[in-house]
């Protein structure tokens, strides 16, 4: 697990160098064991390492056999040692045993159909010298992050946002129309980010950049392809391929851990791959730790285990730090726990396995199952609920009206937000009329819904979860949490062999007899205790609207809320209101206030500190 960071500019040829050599050091957390770079008339790379794999003879950029293609990457892959054999037999010549080094033999012999060929999670740039070529490519579910700037003189790309910040020419701009849709949905989900020219690579694309233009192309997509065969034959293809997968996920030259919680996802995984460690954090107060169960686990399995209980104190003092590492606004508070979990591993270990992407693959979220007055409206058909919906809206409110309500919309106009921020309707009135704007959430959901015509509604909320929310918060806040920490995180049901055999599987074994994740719940039963497996989805529950009842912390968020960077984006009277209402238990305001808090929290750290740091 690395980072790196990269630009053209033929302006600066003579202080190139010494620029890489600054945003490389501005990511050094991804990689704090050795740094390399590669610098000529064309281009500028720069690379920190992380040393998993050929602890000592891994150090990027790699070349091929007449270093006429080098390669930086951030990753793994996990299929290395298969394409190396396949590399070798077709003539290539290797200088080392790292995983990075079939990737510039596999440019040579596949060109960019390289990418297609690796199982793993990546940010990879090529640097073909001979054409004057960069190509980039992010792995196809999202895992590690890859950034790029291009305006109409620099071009430049990264692991990390923060990297670009030494380059002379990036300007750093606030990208307005972002945040509408933030207070939606409590990250962003645009491509572009909060930085003006400045933008995502999406999960499985690629970019060429050659003679100052850029291409963006996709060359891998996720879609499903329901195949109908017996219960008993997905379960045995599905058992038999996750456990190859964890055991790929357990190759590496240095020790490796896990995460753990009460659920059955990094139960199963820590149940199969045996670490010597485990590590779990929590908060006090009943239900907001299972570091208990985690313990019991760890116990059964013999297995040394590791835990932190977080205070209030602790929480608000690292928001600072953890915003930064984000490089945008997230209100993903599970975030924090993340850290502070990340930072307990890397006293042990570098790199750990975790349980993210089993909702998405195998139907795990509660959203996915209905059940009582929902499960049975939601088969009446649409035009009837459309009727009872505006029968139902002038009148008061009685037991089952927002279900009525709720459900006499079309899941395309109803499922884009697992989180509830803020009410898109209302948006606008918390902002000062320059961040207003018109920009709908649920059509960025769209594209994900019109591939999906036809399916049902549990295809079409995993897909849309799939491609939307896991790569743009759940997988970037494990990524930047973990490599804040440097610590690398391994996410084995995220593995390409997995989804193909998941893709295939109908939704009718995943959600089924009022039960998410049925068949990975049924596989899980043979590893781990039936509490366990049978255990609902938890998630990482944080106590922040309890604390903000407590003078101290209310406090805290009311000098925030009434600072001057507060009065720049937003109607002071109706952000304080959410707040007088929570603390006064008026409303349960937790989630919007969290949400406008680390926004503030995070424009502040790269707004009108960075100014400073930057400077000293």
């Amino acid at each position: 697990m690395c980072g790196f960071c990269g630009f053209v500019d033929k302006t600066k040829k003579d202080k190139n160098a010494k620029i890489i050599k600054e945003m490389s050091n501005r990511i050094i957390h991804r990689g704090p064991d050795s740094d390399g770079y590669l610098v000529d008339d064309n281009v500028a790379l720069g690379f920190r390492r992380l040393a998993i794999i050929d602890v000592q003879g891994g150090t990027q950029p790699i070349y091929n056999e007449d270093k006429t293609v080098a390669v930086m990457f951030n990753g793994e892959i996990y299929n290395f040692q298969e394409l190396r054999e396949e590399l070798k037999k077709k003539g290539h010549k290797f200088k080392t045993n790292t995983d990075t080094e079939v990737i510039v033999h596999g440019y040579e012999e596949y060109d960019t159909d390289i990418f297609n060929h690796l199982r793993g999670m990546f940010g990879i740039v090529l640097y073909d010298i001979k054409k004057e070529k960069l190509i980039g490519a992010r792995d196809i579910f999202g895992i590690k992050p890859y950034y790029y700037y291009y305006d109409k003189k620099t071009f430049m790309f990264g692991s990390e946002i923060k990297s670009f910040l030494s380059h002379p020419n990036f300007k750093k701009e606030l990208n307005e129309k972002v945040l509408s849709l933030y207070l939606a949905y409590g990250t962003n989900h645009l491509e572009e980010t909060f930085f003006k020219n400045t933008s995502k690579l999406k999960p499985g694309h690629l970019f060429i950049y050659e003679k100052g233009k850029l291409t963006i192309k996709p060359y891998y997509e996720l879609t499903y392809a329901k195949e109908n065969n017996t219960f008993e034959y997905y379960q045995k293809t599905l058992k038999e391929i996750i456990e190859s997968s964890i055991k790929y996920h357990q190759i590496s030259d240095v020790e490796v851990g896990s995460y753990l919680s009460g659920g059955v996802d990094s139960s199963y995984v820590v149940a199969e791959s045996k670490p010597n460690k485990t590590f779990t954090v929590g908060f006090e107060g009943k239900g907001f730790s299972e570091i208990e169960y985690a313990k019991e686990l760890s116990d059964h399995f013999k297995i040394n285990h590791y835990s932190k209980i977080i205070s209030a104190d602790e929480f608000f003092d690292i928001l600072p730090t953890v915003e930064y590492h984000l490089d945008e606004p997230s209100a993903n508070v599970s975030a924090v726990p993340l850290y502070f979990l990340s930072k307990l591993a890397r006293e042990q270990v570098k790199v750990v396995l975790s349980g993210e992407g089993a909702d998405e693959m195998f139907g795990g979220y509660n959203e996915y199952n209905l059940e009582g007055l929902e499960k049975y409206y939601n088969y009446i058909p649409y035009f009837l609920r459309a009727l009872n919906r505006k029968i139902v809206a002038p009148l008061p409110y009685f037991k089952g009206k927002h279900t009525i309500e709720k459900y006499g919309h079309k899941l395309e106009d109803r499922y884009y937000n697992k989180t509830e921020m803020f009410n898109y309707k209302e948006i606008n009135s918390y902002l000062k009329p320059k961040y207003q704007t018109n920009l709908n959430p649920f059509d960025l959901c769209k594209p994900y819904y019109d591939q999906t015509k036809g399916k049902n509604d549990v295809e079409r909320k995993m897909f849309i979860d799939l491609n939307f929310w896991l790569p743009n918060d759940i997988l970037l806040k494990a990524d930047k949490m973990s490599m804040a920490n440097s610590v690398e995180l391994r996410v084995p049901f995220l593995d390409k062999e997995v989804w193909k055999q998941s893709r295939i599987i109908p939704t009718k074994y995943m959600v089924k007899d009022g039960q998410t994740k049925y068949i990975f719940r049924t596989i899980a039963d043979e590893k781990i205790p039936k509490e366990w497996s049978n255990r609902k989805k938890k998630g990482f529950p944080v106590p922040f609207g309890k604390w903000i009842k407590e003078e101290k912390y209310y406090q805290k968020v009311k000098e925030t809320f009434n600072s001057k960077e507060a009065k720049e984006f937003f109607e002071l009277d109706k952000i304080n209101k959410l707040l007088e209402d929570h603390y006064h238990n008026k409303a349960a305001n937790g989630k919007q206030i969290y949400c406008v808090y680390t926004f503030l929290i995070w424009y502040k750290r790269y707004f009108i500190t960075e100014i400073f740091w930057f400077f000293v």
